[in-house]
């Protein structure tokens, strides 16, 4: 698993673009008219849509309060020391967690079925490897300092014991959030833009004009958004850790 998992770590990135195209692969629905009557649509669209955005937070107050200054170097497992304060202190692959959670829920928004028995536990798969692969590294790096904080805090559950109070008792940097964050944002939000202009709209009886100006304004306020934080990072005016 360990080998596998340093395989994956170099082109863990383009997972997510893998995943993405995969929402769109025709699927038999997991909720249907037939089973859940005629609104059986809301099911997915309230359930996916909480999942996903719960994903979204949980990386967003992972970044905001504790950030790993590097996660990888040359395509290989690093890091420049052991980060077990914020987030951190309640899992111990909390960024992970929020992945999993966000394509979890555009699966469940998209009705896909094949993507949720399908690529949902492939995902998991190649995930547990890569994390397998990092505790690899951790251990021989950190030594007995990694050993004490695996007892203290699970792999892959978030201990909401005093959760409150380290996300109140540490200053979250929104600032750090946007720009670590954009790609991945900008990404995610197309997405769901996506999956609701061509999936949902027809059930709300949109006409195609409607569908095209929606989608455009979107993508327009994404280009806009994606734009405006990359000049703020690039020209060091967001200059964060």
């Amino acid at each position: 698993m360990i080998l596998i998992g340093n395989f994956f770590f170099k082109y863990r990135n383009f997972l997510f673009i893998f995943l993405y195209l995969s929402l769109f692969i025709p699927s038999p629905p997991v909720f249907s008219a037939a089973v859940w009557g005629p609104g059986f649509y809301w099911y997915p669209l309230i359930g996916g849509l909480v999942i996903t955005v719960v994903g979204q937070l949980i990386r967003g107050l992972t970044i905001s309060l504790a950030y790993i200054v590097r996660g990888g170097k040359n395509k290989k497992v690093y890091a420049e020391g052991l980060v077990t304060n914020g987030i951190f202190a309640h899992c111990r692959n909390p960024l992970y967690v929020g992945n999993v959670l966000m394509l979890l829920g555009v699966g469940i928004l998209i009705n896909s079925l094949l993507y949720l028995t399908i690529f949902i536990p492939l995902f998991l798969f190649i995930y547990q490897a890569i994390v397998l692969a990092e505790e690899n590294y951790l251990r021989q790096k950190f030594g007995d300092q990694f050993e004490a904080y695996t007892r203290k805090v699970n792999r892959w559950l978030i201990n909401p014991a005093g959760l409150l109070r380290t996300i109140t008792g540490m200053h979250f940097s929104w600032k750090r959030w946007l720009v670590k964050e954009y790609n991945t944002q900008v990404i995610w939000l197309a997405g769901i833009a996506l999956i609701l202009i061509f999936y949902y709209t027809p059930y709300w009886g949109w006409e195609r004009e409607q569908w095209n100006a929606s989608l455009g304004i979107i993508l327009l306020l994404l280009a806009i958004y994606y734009i405006t934080i990359r000049y703020l990072k690039k020209s060091g005016r967001w200059n964060v850790a």
